[in-house]
Formats: structure tokens, sequence, C-alpha cells
């Protein structure tokens, strides 16, 4: 029989290394885990939700400062009718069900991605979270709902278009700005479930030199000790962004 997951003394252990800012999750698996146990896929989905609220307590516990979930897709939308509606349905659900508790834990609640395009129901209460949580200073929780990358890239440089901005004033710190993630720090870990080896047109812009974790566990299975484990293999990295690791010590002795 396993020993039983300790989580106290794995944050004491990970206290001991630098957490990551911001955590970025890609949230596969859940049609797949649901397949395997003969269940239909709306219960992995539902399954998924348990998994949501252990990472969202984890990282609040731990002290991670944003963490980014990949919760609805730009092409989600080209999913069966009777999906997305089940997975709008839950999302407004969870919101309704969560938020007392998401406020009572200091976490704060925003959002990336064409949210006008959800459901009026589900968007109004969407809308809700983020009011009621926008003055905590805890966990920013960032959910990515009709999100795509590529898209926000584009709507990035539109507004550069729009507020004529010359040559010379847009370089990336101010494009940066421009991008649904506005204010937030980039990712330095991104975490992807299920095993699959593709960034599904995820913080194209953000994540370009964030530290990748591809694990086989299905999202449904995907807890606080799956957690852990993502953050202890990323405190083994060494981030260069560039440089050499000769580069690397010596700008840390300073």
């Amino acid at each position: 029989m396993p020993a039983l997951f300790d989580f106290e003394s794995a944050r004491k252990e990970l206290s001991k290394k630098p957490l990551p800012r911001h955590i970025a999750v890609i949230m596969d698996g859940n049609g797949r885990w649901a397949k395997e146990r003969g269940l239909p896929r709306v219960a992995g989905h539902h399954e998924g939700v348990k998994s949501v609220k252990a990472i969202v307590e984890g990282c609040g516990e731990l002290g991670v400062e944003v963490l980014t979930l990949y919760a609805f897709s730009h092409e989600n939308w080209n999913r069966p009718t009777w999906e997305v509606s089940a997975l709008m349905k839950l999302l407004m659900r969870t919101i309704h069900n969560e938020i007392n508790n998401l406020d009572a834990n200091g976490v704060r609640v925003r959002t990336i991605g064409q949210i006008d395009r959800l459901p009026p129901a589900t968007l109004k209460q969407v809308k809700h979270a983020i009011e009621v949580t926008r003055r905590n200073t805890g966990l920013v929780l960032c959910l990515a709902l009709s999100y795509g990358g590529r898209i926000e890239i584009l709507e990035a440089a539109r507004r550069a278009l729009h507020e004529k901005m010359t040559p010379n004033r847009l370089d990336e710190a101010t494009f940066s700005s421009l991008l649904d993630t506005a204010g937030l720090p980039d990712p330095d870990l991104v975490i992807r479930t299920s095993g699959e080896h593709r960034i599904s047109n995820f913080l194209l812009w953000q994540i370009a030199y964030s530290e990748i974790y591809v694990t086989p566990t299905y999202w449904p299975d995907f807890r606080k000790k799956e957690l852990v484990d993502a953050i202890l293999d990323y405190q083994t990295r060494e981030r260069r962004f560039g440089l050499v690791s000769e580069q690397v010590k010596k700008k840390k002795s300073k």
C-alpha cells in the first residue's frame, strides 16, 4: 500500500528553493479519463473540477502568485454542441459554488480570452466572480476562456495600430501591456497533463522562457501530489534565459 502523501512536509521541502511565481496549466485528458472507465466524457469534466479545486488550494497554500488555467480554448467552440453546452453549465455552476470559498481565501479571479462569446448566464457568473474578488490580494486565478494565443497577439497588434503607435515606441514591454495578461508576470512553469507534447495555442508570447513539464497523468487525477512533483522538477532546472551557466551563477552571487 503506497504511503499517504504529506502536503505539509512537501511544502517545507519546496520552500528551500525558489517557487514559480506563475504556474500555467493546460488541463488535458478529461475525455480519455472517462473513456477508460466506460463513462461519458462529461463525467471526466466533472471529475476535473475536483482537480481544479485541489490545485487552486495547493497554489494558494504554497504562496504561488498566479495560476492560469486553460479552461476553454477558442478552438473548443468546434466541439459537439452538447459538450460545449455541458462545459458552459459546469463552468457556471462551479463558479457559483466556489465563489464564497475563493473570496474567503483571498483569491482574485480574472480572465483572458474572448469572454463575451460565453453564453449570457455563464458570462454573468464569470463577471460576478471577477467583481466579488477584485480587491483580494492572494492568489490570482486567471481563467483562460474562449482563449487562443494567436488571436490574443493579433488583438494586441490591432490595439497598437488603433493607438497609432510608432515603431520606435513599440518594444517588448509595451506590446506585453497590450496583451490580455497585462500586469501579470510571465509563467515560470507550464504544466501539461495527459502526455501530449504540444502548446495548443496557449500563451504563445508569454511562455517564451517558461519551463515546460509534461506528465502522462490525466487532469482528473492531477492533485496536490502531482503539483508538488511538477514544482520539484521545476526546481531542478537551471533557468538561463539565453545565458551560459557561468553567467547565471555570477548573476546570482551578486
